[in-house]
């Protein structure tokens, strides 16, 4: 039971919104067709979301059933043996994911709406998804694919890859994309651990108003994959693919795209790898993260039309890269027949700094996906999105990282009063979210509305016990169908094990800090292993972050929390000043008052540091381990891939204070003493 909130909702569910809504219907429908008790309120989502995790064979059975998956062969039963890892969903199954993705687009509807940052756009329909990923699905058969083989993808954000993907798959192949802000060895780390047999790589991509040429790129990575049958050649920039080009056989994008052919689908079993995605790489080689064709189809389904609320008619722009695992939930849109935008460029380009709610408004979206820096920049910019027409809006998804507390008034003022401001916390682990919110929940500003559906969330205190409105570990108790199948090349699932069942034994443990609380909302404080402990007093980063970056002299923050070989303990806070702002005492005094009445006064850092930029990997998340270790001393090789930063200049920067911090530590010696 859950009990009430001590303060009302920062906005509460719209009776009638949530009434009409498709998680309400599916409510109904499994109270009626299931016999489920206990929902006799349709629009209570802590009911079904208790149902969902106690009863997980009928409710994901409800799912299955609900959303009419298709499949070749029936299901023996929903879930073999619950272990984890290892646990089997729906044996005997097979189906195909694409089969799923183009059944519901209306032949002469968008499907894909292909956007870029100077405000072009251009449809895809249904019937012409459908023949292009027909044609490619059969070039690639003629150049050899098959059930298994891999297909890679060196391309932007843009119907290309969809179309790549949804082709690969349709064969039983598995697909694997990275964006092209990759340099070509960090994607040959990435590619050539599966060695591929096709690739599939554009010219160019277009950000910030430069379009970047990545014709040379395309051959080096070309080049670095020696199991290649052939490489496929995107002309999307506009730059022309000549000269000499790779050993292997190429061919032009237009000619494996304009085929006339029939498309047919390969029946895979439920678990048949559908994707791989790839965790950050910021030390080693990527981890190659497996995800199946049923899992993701279940888990999307879910996700997209219970949460989301997305159907026929709707329209989802969630600003992404393809290496993101939101591009992946990105091209599931077309799972529910909703269009799904495509986006290439920068989010907030110089030129049109607010392009995004431009094209919002523009396409009539209904469900606006970004981050919590996007919407921090652009209230800092004074960009001002409610000059636009932003009323088919209901919903604004917000991921990446803990969206601090100021951002739900800012989206209240500026984008709309009824708009649904929806944080959501998952990761690439699973492809999908563990906790956010539904048409059907409240909204309580900085904190997660709910566990998502059928996800048995808990936080774990240091001896592995469930705890209410305290800070924990965040742990999944009972599997999710989307839970990877195993890590590419970990043969005995030694790595998959030890990543996220060391600590808990069958529990997933996912390395950030949340609390559950009484009243059923979730709030996030970071990742665990960046957690500040000073004197024994727990405190995630976050909760600093989201302190510090609501004051305007301030663009962005990191704090960090370093163990020092003496026994010290050295918390650095690094800063990064508005333009024409400078870092003074009365500024500094201004931050720690700002921390000790809105964190925690034991948390006040000892240093405040302003610095140029703070770094992050190539999806957008701030590297606080990373930066840790380089201010302990640990030689940048061994801490992190500089081609997985987003400015690699700043690793020497950082690894440099760390150093000047240490000088300044030594103890002083006698001159000419030993």
């Amino acid at each position: 039971m859950t009990t009430p909130h001590p303060t009302p909702p920062f906005l509460a569910p719209d009776p009638k919104a949530a009434a009409g809504s498709r998680i309400a219907d599916f409510a109904r429908w499994a109270a009626r067709h299931a016999g489920v008790q206990g929902l006799q309120d349709p629009t209570d989502y802590q009911a079904l979301h208790r149902w969902s995790v106690t009863d997980l064979e009928g409710f994901w059975a409800a799912v299955w059933a609900y959303f009419d998956i298709d499949a070749t062969t029936p299901y023996e039963r929903v879930l073999d043996e619950e272990t984890m890892p290892g646990a089997r969903w729906f044996p005997g199954a097979t189906l195909n994911y694409v089969h799923h993705a183009l059944r519901n687009l209306h032949p002469d509807a968008p499907a894909i709406t292909a956007l870029d940052e100077t405000g072009a756009g251009s449809d895809i329909t249904g019937r012409e998804l459908r023949a292009r990923v027909a044609s490619v699905a059969a070039t690639l058969r003629d150049l050899g694919v098959g059930m298994g083989d891999r297909v890679v993808g060196y391309l932007p954000n843009t119907p290309h890859a969809v179309i790549a993907f949804l082709a690969a798959a349709s064969l039983g192949a598995v697909w694997s994309v990275c964006g092209q802000d990759y340099a070509p060895k960090a994607a040959a780390d990435r590619f050539a651990q599966l060695e591929p047999t096709v690739l599939i790589t554009a010219d160019g991509y277009l950000f910030n108003g430069t379009t970047h040429d990545r014709r040379a790129a395309s051959l080096d990575l070309a080049a670095a994959l020696p199991t290649l049958n052939a490489t496929i050649l995107v002309n999307h920039a506009g730059l022309a693919w000549a000269g000499p080009q790779t050993s292997g056989r190429t061919i032009p994008w237009q000619d494996a795209v304009t085929r006339t052919e029939h498309l047919s689908l390969t029946p895979v079993p439920f678990d048949h790898p559908l994707w791989i995605v790839f965790s950050s790489g910021t030390t080693g080689l990527p981890k190659g993260i497996v995800h199946g064709h049923g899992g993701v189809l279940l888990e999307h389904l879910k996700t997209l039309g219970l949460h989301c609320d997305l159907g026929v008619g709707d329209r989802l722009l969630w600003y992404t890269t393809t290496h993101w695992m939101m591009w992946n939930l990105v091209v599931s849109t077309l799972l529910t027949g909703a269009t799904t935008c495509t986006y290439d460029g920068s989010p907030a380009p110089v030129a049109r700094p607010d392009i995004l709610w431009e094209l919002a408004a523009r396409h009539k979206v209904t469900v606006f996906g970004t981050s919590p820096q996007y919407l921090l920049a652009t209230a800092k910019l004074g960009v001002e999105p409610a000059v636009h027409d932003l009323s088919s809006i209901r919903a604004i998804g917000c991921t990446g990282s803990a969206l601090p507390a100021s951002a739900y008034p800012w989206v209240r003022d500026h984008v709309g009063a009824d708009v649904q401001l929806a944080s959501t916390s998952g990761g690439t682990d699973v492809v999908s979210g563990f906790a956010g919110s539904a048409t059907t929940t409240p909204v309580w500003a900085g904190e997660l509305s709910a566990p998502n559906l059928g996800v048995a969330l808990a936080a774990y205190d240091e001896d592995g016990r469930p705890v209410l409105d305290r800070v924990g570990e965040l742990v999944v108790t009972r599997p999710m169908p989307s839970m990877p199948l195993y890590f590419w090349n970990d043969p005995d699932g030694s790595r998959y094990r030890d990543t996220y069942f060391s600590a808990y034994p069958g529990v997933w443990r996912h390395g950030d800090w949340i609390t559950r609380t009484s009243h059923g909302s979730v709030i996030v404080h970071g990742r665990s292993d960046a957690t500040l402990n000073r004197n024994g007093v727990r405190l995630g980063s976050a909760d600093i972050h989201d302190v510090v970056e609501r004051l305007p002299e301030i663009t962005e923050a990191l704090v960090i929390g370093a163990e020092e070989p003496d026994g010290g303990y050295w918390m650095p806070l690094f800063v990064v000043l508005a333009d024409g702002v400078g870092l003074d005492e009365s500024l500094c005094e201004k931050i720690r008052d700002a921390i000790s009445t809105g964190a925690s006064p034991r948390h006040v850092p000892d240093e405040i540091l302003a610095v140029p930029a703070i770094p992050h990997t190539k999806t957008g998340k701030k590297l606080e381990v990373p930066v840790k270790r380089l201010l302990q001393g640990i030689r940048a090789e061994q801490v992190l891939d500089p081609s997985t930063v987003d400015n690699p200049d700043l690793i020497a920067y950082f690894a440099g204070l760390g150093a000047e911090r240490r000088q300044a530590r030594r103890p002083h010696t006698l001159e000419g003493a030993s």
